[in-house]
Order: structure tokens, then sequence, then C-alpha cells
């Protein structure tokens, strides 16, 4: 209770209720997460239950149009399923592969970024390599790379059932340099200051120092970073599902079924790629444009209040 009073009282709320576009924002993506993530509850249909999906049903137009009908109010895919619970099943998954992949970034950049900014000199100057080299490499890059040698070893057919790991592990290994820079640059500027200079003196092990001192007082970037690399994950997600490297159409993510309606898209079935399309945007524009609020707060320079 205590806690929730101070959260009440605090500058961060009443910041953030005199600023309309983040209330918006969150609202959208609040919305859109609570919808995705409940979605075994909430859909209409299983898009995974093979015994529900008549493919008579493809390509029916919405419910408000001619054709359709009301049990697909958003209309049915190629494969007939039901788009209303494709989108709901393919936010969740977008979601997961987004939070999935920035966490696996934030845990491998916060690490190489500390012990780097720490410990300096030809340690620092290694790691801060292996980043460049990294940061030469696109997310594309390396999926086409780890999905050739999976897909060597394992074979095609298990690829569906490893997709959403997959993903996260190349996206998240093909981003984590932004935060290993950003830690690294703070950890740079707090290992100079008296409280880290006193913790030395009293004889602190530097693992402890690091976590209990240092650590704590990087995270205000590493917040701000995450809020855009989530969005840019999703938007990852998306573009490598589009070219074929991401989700499989059996199992629908924003970015599938944007690809798996486009080539109907102008064969009239133009519901299959827009809805899908639309709910992505708009997942994205409500993260940016939290991140961007979220920036602004955690920076006094240019927070205007």
């Amino acid at each position: 209770m205590e806690l929730l009073r101070r959260f009440k009282d605090s500058y961060f709320l009443f910041s953030f209720l005199r600023d309309p576009v983040a209330i918006g924002s969150f609202a959208i993506f609040f919305v859109l997460a609570v919808a995705g993530f409940s979605a075994p509850i909430s859909a209409p249909h299983d898009p995974y239950d093979t015994a529900t999906i008549d493919v008579m049903d493809s390509e029916l137009p919405p419910a408000w149009m001619d054709g359709g009908e009301n049990r697909f109010l958003l209309g049915t895919d190629d494969q007939g399923r039901d788009m209303l619970s494709t989108i709901l099943y393919g936010t969740r998954v977008s979601l997961i592969i987004g939070l999935g992949a920035v966490a696996l970034q934030a845990f491998l950049g916060i690490l190489v970024g500390l012990v780097a900014g720490y410990s300096g000199g030809r340690l620092d100057a290694l790691l801060m390599r292996i980043a460049d080299v990294q940061l030469s490499f696109s997310t594309y890059m390396v999926a086409i790379f780890f999905g050739a040698i999976f897909q060597a070893v394992f074979g095609v057919g298990r690829y569906a059932d490893i997709a959403i790991p997959f993903l996260i592990f190349v996206i998240g290994l093909a981003e984590w340099p932004q935060y290993a820079r950003t830690v690294r640059a703070s950890v740079l500027g707090e290992k100079k200051k008296e409280y880290v200079e006193a913790a030395r003196v009293i004889g602190l092990p530097a693992g402890r120092i690091v976590r209990r001192h240092i650590l704590p007082n990087t995270l205000t970037p590493v917040l701000v970073i995450s809020t855009v690399q989530v969005a840019n994950a999703i938007m990852s997600e998306a573009a490598l599902s589009f070219i074929g490297l991401g989700m499989p159409a059996t199992k629908p993510s924003l970015g599938s079924l944007i690809k798996a309606g486009f080539e109907y898209i102008f064969s009239g079935s133009w519901w299959i790629t827009l809805f899908p399309g639309i709910v992505l945007v708009a997942l994205i524009l409500a993260i940016n444009l939290l991140g961007d609020w979220l920036r602004d707060f955690l920076n006094p320079k240019l927070y205007k209040g």
C-alpha cells in the first residue's frame, strides 16, 4: 500500500497524466498487449486447431461486406482461419519475440558493457571491437546464417517447432552492441566518481562494486533504449517473416500474416494484409511514442514538464 501511495504521488505519474500523447500511446499498447496475451481466452477461434478450420471458408470478406459471415468479423485468410483470431494470436507471438529478444539483447549488452567499461585496457578494446564487428552484420544476415545451419543440422520440418526461440536468439544476438556501447559509456563516467572510489578504498570486490553501485546508475539509458528496441525487434520479426525467414505460415505472427495476404491484395482479398498491417503499425507507433516520452522525462535537458 505504501508503494502504491508513493506511485500515486510521484512526479512520474503526474507528468504522464499531463501528456495526452503518452496516455493515448499507453492505452493502445495496453489494449493490444492484453488482447494478444489473452488470445487463448478471448479469440473466437483457435488458428492452431486444424479441426476447426475449413478451407471452404478461405478468403471470406469481413462481416459487414457482401459475402461475409457474422462468425468471421474481420473475414478469413487464405487458409480459412478467422482473421480476428489470427491477429490476436499473431500479436501475442510478435510481442513475445519482441520482449524476449530485448531481454536477450539487454542481458548480453549490459554484461559486455559493464565488463568493458570497468575493466578498461585491452579487454575493453577487444570487447568493443567484437561489438563493432557484430554491428557490421544485419539482423537478416544473422538470420540467414543461423537459419541455414539449423536447417542443415535438424531439417526444415523442425523449424516450425522452434521458430519463436530461434527468432528471439537471432534478433537478440544481432542487436546487443547497442546496449553494450551505451552501458560502457555510462560506466566510464560512473567509475571515476567519489562513491566508487570510496567503495574501492574500503575493500569491496570489483563484482560487488559493479553490481551494487555502478549498474543501478546505468539503467536509465537502458530503459529508454529498451522501449525503442522492442519496437525494432517486432519490426525485425515482421520483416524476417515477410521474406520467409521468420514465423512459418502455420503459426501466425503479424509479419507472417502480412506476408500471407500480400499476394492476394490485388485479387480483392485486401483484408488479409490490411488488418494485420494496421495492428502492426499501431503497436510499433505506440511503443515508439512511449519511448520518446520516457526519454524526454528521464532527460531533464529535454523534458519541458
